[in-house]
């Protein structure tokens, strides 16, 4: 087994020491979670803010900084690190790019060059079972780096202000405007106020409060074996769930690959957990895992060429959602958590996202009205897959069962590809509608009678969190609003 110095050693290799200590940072912060910040005296009225909206993060969530500008608002960017650095890779299907142009941020032909691969197909393949392809799903890779340092360059030149290294300590929230204090590394301090803080700092956020959590390690590998054995990368096909044991240490583990350039493949490996036992869950041990286990994976010699990682939040919908206390402080990306509770996929989530909760915020201001609770795309249909989340977050301990979270999901996924591949693929870009939701459910419980039983767990999580679900299964028989 890789003891921890081993593991640091293989990360700062790849990644350099920067990268190294943020991986260390956020599983301290795993120990000691954030806690809500000091208030600060609150800005009267009558204040003149020095912005309109503030972005605390410099992830994915950049995408708001350009778009508020172009409508005629003055936005800061503050950063503990350096805004605009991707510590993860992403996928996504062509149609759900649009966005980037319908925003005026790119033209078609800059959105392409951003693509580095497309497949011609996607597969989920559980551990003991088949293996079921699908089209149309994650099937373009996107350059993370060169997105976001594009985003940066074109905020500002909208006239965005960076400030990298600033990381927010204190909030106070006052009838029209927030002052927010900032620290940096050195020590002194700066305070600014702005009309709207859009808390974009994923689990670091004191107001991450999701109940679902994905730790998630892995990076871009060079030297994995090409061909088309499961084993092997087949530069035209990306796995987008695969596992190759049952449960282990209490987790289901499960991973993903998604070719990219010539020669390289994004890997990654992840489970389930629940956010209240954040404690027993550290991104350095997975690591240990990921390169003990890669082999069992995917064949080869390989090289890790960039390191991605990260605890990525989910609201199961069973509980209440991530909320800021104030009105003035909206959240955003992961700490918002409003994307797919079952398969995370906070790129598809943001593209939907960006364009009209800027639009919204920008329309609120503009009314001097406070901004809305939430600007971030969400759909009855995560109500109900948040609690399939839920069950992978708490799998079967007794070692006899240790095959039977694969052997649900072999049956679900069955089911599911049985009913064809637009339905397949709807569910995994949570765009099915309700009554294929019923139906898909219905499927599985003709493969497997047995799923009734299972669904009593439910129970077990509280009146409430039943009451919800069933609210929500309700919900997604309504039909879905179009998609922005």
């Amino acid at each position: 087994m890789l003891g921890i110095e081993d593991i640091k050693a293989r990360v700062r290799e790849a990644g350099g020491p920067e990268l190294l200590e943020r991986l260390e940072r956020l599983d301290a912060e795993r120990v000691r979670p954030p806690v809500e910040a000091p208030a600060l005296p609150p800005p009267g009225r009558g204040t003149r803010p020095d912005f309109d909206v503030v972005l605390a993060g410099g992830g994915l969530s950049l995408l708001f900084a350009p778009v508020l500008a172009g409508l005629g608002l003055k936005v800061g960017v503050f950063e503990r690190g350096r805004a605009a650095v991707a510590h993860r890779e992403w996928n996504i299907s062509g149609p759900e790019l649009a966005p980037l142009t319908a925003s005026g941020l790119f033209r078609p032909e800059e959105v392409e060059s951003l693509i580095v691969a497309r497949y011609e197909r996607g597969l989920c393949r559980w551990h003991g079972g088949g293996e079921y392809p699908v089209r149309g799903v994650l099937d373009h890779a996107v350059d993370a780096g060169r997105l976001l340092s594009e985003l940066r360059r074109r905020a500002e030149q909208r006239g965005v202000a960076f400030h990298d290294g600033h990381a927010l300590v204190a909030v106070g929230e006052g009838p029209e405007a927030v002052r927010l204090r900032f620290e940096r590394a050195e020590g002194d301090r700066t305070e600014v106020t702005a009309r709207v803080l859009l808390d974009a700092r994923g689990i670091s956020s004191p107001h991450a409060t999701a109940d679902l959590l994905c730790p998630t390690v892995g990076g871009v590998l060079a030297g994995l074996k090409e061909g088309t054995a499961p084993d092997e990368v087949n530069p035209r096909v990306g796995d987008i769930l695969v596992t190759t044991e049952g449960v282990e240490e209490g987790r289901q583990h499960i991973w993903e690959g998604f070719p990219g350039r010539p020669g390289e493949t994004t890997v990654y490996l992840f489970y389930y957990a629940q956010a209240r036992r954040i404690r027993e869950h550290a991104l350095l041990r997975l690591y240990g895992r990921f390169f003990e286990r890669l082999g069992r994976y995917k064949r080869g010699e390989p090289r890790l060429l960039r390191p991605t990682f990260g605890y990525i939040p989910g609201w199961s919908r069973l509980v209440p959602p991530p909320r800021a206390p104030g009105h003035r402080v909206v959240l955003v990306g992961d700490a918002a958590a409003r994307h797919s509770p079952l398969t995370y996929c906070g790129f598809g989530a943001m593209m939907r996202s960006f364009l009209p909760g800027a639009r919204a915020l920008a329309s609120a201001l503009s009314r001097g009205d406070l901004p809305p609770e939430s600007i971030v795309h969400d759909t009855p249909l995560h109500a109900v897959t948040g609690a399939l989340a839920l069950f992978m977050a708490v799998p079967p301990g007794a070692p006899a069962r240790r095959d039977e979270v694969n052997q649900l999901l072999d049956t679900a996924f069955a089911a599911l590809h049985e009913m064809g591949n637009d339905a397949y693929a709807a569910l995994l870009k949570d765009q099915m509608p309700g009554t294929d939701f019923v139906r898909f459910l219905q499927h599985i419980a003709r493969k497997r009678p047995r799923v009734y039983r299972d669904a009593l767990t439910l129970a077990s999580f509280g009146p409430r969190a039943l009451l919800r679900w069933m609210g929500g299964l309700s919900r997604t028989l309504l039909p879905l609003p179009a998609s922005p």
